[in-house]
């Protein structure tokens, strides 16, 4: 009886221990098979797709992600560029000028780093814009377009001024050798924007076929970079060379602009001037003061303080074709020469003292390992 009972009781835990591990297989291989499924699927531990088919990819190891920063990554000075490091200042008037007071107000500001080329950019700069779309472009915009819109035009030498003669300026300004490194003038904002378009296509054109990431396109510079870049790191500065007196100790003149009532000779030169003329501010820029007024990004606004921000502030607006003016030129008097003092133009005119330079976002360096 006794036996007959241990018996049972035997075979009864033999067949549960059975059917235990016959449950404890089967879960096993159901895992098994949903591991080689997800495998074979491209998926991952959660059952989201993994980028390569079911191979890690770069900065996936194991089923974890291991990303750092991508190799090959470095952002260099552009030629002909310098780099113009963050700030905060006080954008605006920096003289007690009550006539300009209300179109001029005081803000802060806070600017990130840029690119800024260290002249005005050149007749013999341009020069390779214009000889390219000559070349290239003809089938697309028409020679007609390209000699309207964005060939310098020389006879403003002529027109922008009552009863003066423009040349020799007309006829060899754009054209001579004598004048290569001078700053470009007879183009109007329109023309300058499609510049830093040319500029953007070419680099980044060559980067891509050395396998190259791209770098930010070359754009005109914004009203506050301009007027940060101006100052040379100096929160209030009158003048870009830091003193607030148009002249140095010497009695030289710093800048080209119209000094003692209209005597134009006095700087030096009696129209523009080369574009590395006259000693660089701060930031190695040269002429931020004078020589042609500057091109800025943003459209003219009386109270621009009241609708821009205060970060990378500028003011885009398709609708305005008043474009802003910056830096005086070689015909304004000292007022025009200051930091803070702003004027504008209509966005397709062409000036015999309206130029222009680029910018170019700094992203930053990543050192490779």
């Amino acid at each position: 009886m006794n036996l007959q009972f241990l018996t049972k009781r035997l075979f009864l835990i033999v067949s549960l221990l059975v059917l235990s591990l016959g449950a404890v297989l089967g879960q096993s291989s159901k895992k098994t098979l949903s591991s080689k499924k997800g495998s074979s699927s491209g998926k991952g531990i959660f059952g989201f797709m993994k980028k390569g088919g079911g191979k890690d990819s770069p900065g996936i190891e194991n089923g974890e992600i291991v990303a750092t920063a991508r190799k090959g990554w470095s952002q260099p000075t552009p030629y002909g560029m310098v780099l113009v490091p963050s700030g905060s200042y006080m954008m605006g008037q920096t003289d007690e000028e009550l006539s300009r007071a209300g179109v001029n107000f005081n803000k802060r500001v806070t600017v990130s780093a840029f690119f800024m080329d260290d002249t005005e950019i050149t007749n013999h700069e341009y020069r390779q814009f214009t000889n390219s779309l000559l070349k290239d472009s003809v089938s697309v915009l028409g020679e007609d377009k390209i000699m309207s819109a964005y060939y310098p035009d020389t006879t403003v030498w002529m027109s922008d001024f009552t009863y003066h003669s423009g040349d020799p300026m007309l006829e060899f300004y754009f054209s001579s050798p004598a004048y290569d490194t001078y700053p470009v003038v007879g183009v109007s904002w329109d023309a300058a924007k499609y510049f830093c378009l040319w500029r953007s296509k070419m680099m980044n054109d060559y980067r891509k076929k050395q396998n190259m990431y791209n770098l930010p396109r070359f754009e005109l510079p914004s009203e506050s970079e301009w007027e940060w870049a101006a100052r040379g790191g100096r929160a209030s500065l009158k003048y870009p060379w830091g003193s607030p007196y148009v002249a140095n100790a010497k009695g030289c003149l710093m800048a080209n602009f119209k000094p003692h009532r209209g005597n134009y000779d006095a700087d030096g030169y009696s129209y523009t001037a080369p574009a590395a003329s006259f000693f660089p501010n701060e930031f190695g820029l040269y002429n931020m003061a004078g020589n042609v007024a500057e091109w800025c990004e943003d459209a003219y606004s009386d109270n621009a303080v009241a609708v821009t921000w205060d970060l990378n502030t500028v003011n885009k607006d398709p609708d305005e074709p008043r474009k802003v003016t910056r830096g005086g030129s070689w015909k304004d008097i000292a007022y025009y020469l200051e930091t803070g003092t702003r004027a504008y133009e209509l966005q397709n005119k062409k000036r015999a003292y309206i130029g222009f330079r680029c910018s170019m976002r700094y992203l930053g360096r990543a050192a490779s390992k």
